[in-house]
């Protein structure tokens, strides 16, 4: 750790001690203690139909065993390709289990990314649903690619309330797939048949790869984060000493956020399973039916986007919902803006606080504090036994004295072990147990984190570095504006420079001149936007955040026909 950064450590938040022991044990093993003290309460519930604790651990026994009847043996890849449902915590479990590795699918991904991620993963057995838009392009990688031997097909409608799924069989038959008979198709039916104790697997907590998380991306091929069972029960035990005391009796977690991306993984499913708190599930995030479930099922627990906070703030008929019973609500995945956050905490009482972490952190890394002091913009403070070094940018990467801004590297338990298949890439970002996260970013003399962007995302204007957070924030002063985006554009003369691309609330008009007269006392010359585009809808990945990728991709094109 940088000894400037030492004295922070006496500024850690109240009651909670940086050295504090972090329980580690295989995940199964922390549902099964769960199981064994919350058997009849209700682990999971999906659209009203419910699961207890102790049938949750029966299901997941026997889907264990099923797989393992299946070939499944310590090491095997098995793909989730699954919307948030009963099945994606069954299965989750069942893999691990039975002692195989979880690859995490996006479902939305199109069959070009599905099988780059199935060879690049080795990847045997796919587990996905009926749904007709899921199971077609899962089917088709069994003659495309080598790696895939077989595919777990889950009914939709087995998971839903009796009445419901009677009504989905009958009126939503278009969109359920056609499942062949074919040898290489298993039923879930057929995995949860077989009863008896699955067999012994021996986890080594330091090497055992639990999770295969694959990066987003942006920059390149996605790249497979290796998480081992020690990386993910860690940051749970993290996460639990930072929650504080929780009443097991009472909290319940809605889980909107998809399992198959980190910070719903960890911050919803594994989180509630070793809290014992219930799983409130629903498939996708839908602002009505959102508010309607906590008006009705009264969590406790939201973690979420940023994009959802501002959708939920932004809704015509807030007041006719009760939202009261929300205590502490956790924002991951891009920067929260303070207007947001202080508008939500004022519309529900509850506590928003920001947090930090990346695929290979699994994923959290630093945490606002739940009962004490939050700073304004920051991204809070260090998990415990989490360190964080500020290094600079440029070779050698010396660390960087308190308050300037660096590259922000990260040690501690629930840093992964490296990408799979990447030497080269592991020899860059992993130094000495430390990891380069890519993020620049300062800590002040109290041990708060301050967050000012990626480095790639870095806009070098006129020899200046421009960090598009920044900008962004001050936009976001506009009571008008509801969400920005800004990228770097070519500039002839200065380079590059900032474009900003907003999206106002309804109702709301304004142009780009009322925007930069705004923007005059804010910004410096060097940051303000060179242009200010306006549009209905900004482009989000599938947990909602917003996305730059899609915006760059845009503006490319645009000076590309322009050189023709």
């Amino acid at each position: 750790m940088n000894e400037d950064i030492k004295p922070w450590l006496n500024h850690y938040p109240a009651g909670l001690d940086w050295d504090t022991d972090i329980k580690r044990q295989p995940l199964y093993e922390t549902l099964a203690q769960t199981a064994a003290r919350r058997r009849d309460h209700v682990a999971i519930d999906f659209l009203n139909y419910c699961l207890t604790y102790g049938e949750l651990l029966e299901q997941v026994n026997r889907i264990a065993k099923g797989l393992q009847a299946m070939g499944v043996k310590k090491g095997s890849r098995v793909g989730l390709c699954l919307p948030n449902t009963p099945y994606s915590v069954i299965c989750y479990y069942g893999v691990l289990r039975a002692g195989g590795t979880v690859v995490n699918y996006n479902p939305l991904y199109v069959e070009r990314e599905l099988a780059f991620q199935i060879e690049d993963s080795k990847t045997e057995i796919m587990i996905t649903m009926d749904l007709k838009i899921l199971y077609s392009k899962v089917e088709v990688m069994l003659s495309q690619t080598p790696s895939l031997q077989k595919i777990v097909v889950c009914p939709m409608a087995d998971i839903l309330p009796k009445i419901k799924s009677v009504l989905f069989r009958l009126l939503k038959k278009k969109e359920l797939a056609t499942i062949p008979t074919d040898s290489r198709i298993i039923p879930f039916q057929t995995l949860v048949s077989h009863a008896g104790t699955p067999d012994p697997v021996d986890i080594d907590l330091d090497k055992d790869i639990a999770v295969l998380q694959y990066t987003g991306g942006t920059t390149g091929q996605p790249k497979g984060a290796m998480l081992t069972q020690g990386n993910l029960s860690a940051n749970v035990s993290q996460m639990q000493l930072w929650y504080g005391e929780l009443d097991q009796t009472q909290e319940k977690v809605l889980g909107i956020l998809p399992f198959f991306h980190v910070f719903a993984m960890t911050a919803v499913m594994n989180f509630a399973i070793a809290s014992g708190a219930q799983m409130i599930l629903l498939p996708r995030y839908e602002l009505k039916q959102t508010l309607n479930t906590i008006h009705k099922k009264k969590p406790t627990i939201f973690p979420a986007v940023p994009t959802i906070y501002a959708s939920i703030n932004q809704a015509t008929n807030l007041s006719k919902f009760d939202l009261s019973t929300i205590r502490f609500c956790i924002s991951g995945g891009a920067p929260l803006p303070l207007e947001v956050k202080e508008t939500f905490e004022r519309l529900t009482g509850c506590r928003l606080v920001e947090g930090y972490g990346l695929s290979e952190t699994a994923p959290v890394a630093t945490c606002n504090a739940m009962r004490d002091l939050n700073k304004p913009g920051s991204i809070g403070q260090v998990m415990p036994q989490t360190e964080i070094s500020i290094h600079h940018i440029e070779p050698p990467h010396d660390p960087m004295p308190m308050g300037e801004r660096g590259e922000v590297w990260i040690k501690g338990p629930q840093v992964m072990i490296g990408y799979l298949n990447r030497p080269e890439d592991n020899a860059d970002s992993l130094r000495n147990g430390w990891f380069r996260t890519g993020d620049v970013g300062y800590v002040d003399s109290e041990g708060h984190f301050f967050l000012v962007d990626r480095l790639k995302d870095l806009i070098l204007c006129s020899g200046y570095n421009v960090y598009p957070r920044m900008v962004e924030e001050a936009i976001y002063l506009h009571p008008s504006v509801a969400e920005v985006t800004v990228i770097g554009i070519d500039d002839e003369y200065r380079g590059q420079s900032p474009k900003a691309f907003v999206r106002l609330k309804e109702g709301q008009v304004i142009d780009e001149s009322e925007m930069n007269a705004f923007l005059q006392d804010k910004l410096s010359k060097i940051e303000m936007p060179s242009q200010i585009e306006f549009r209905p809808e900004l482009p989000k990945t599938i947990i909602g955040k917003l996305s730059k990728k899609e915006l760059v991709a845009e503006e490319s094109e645009k000076q590309r026909s322009l050189a023709e």
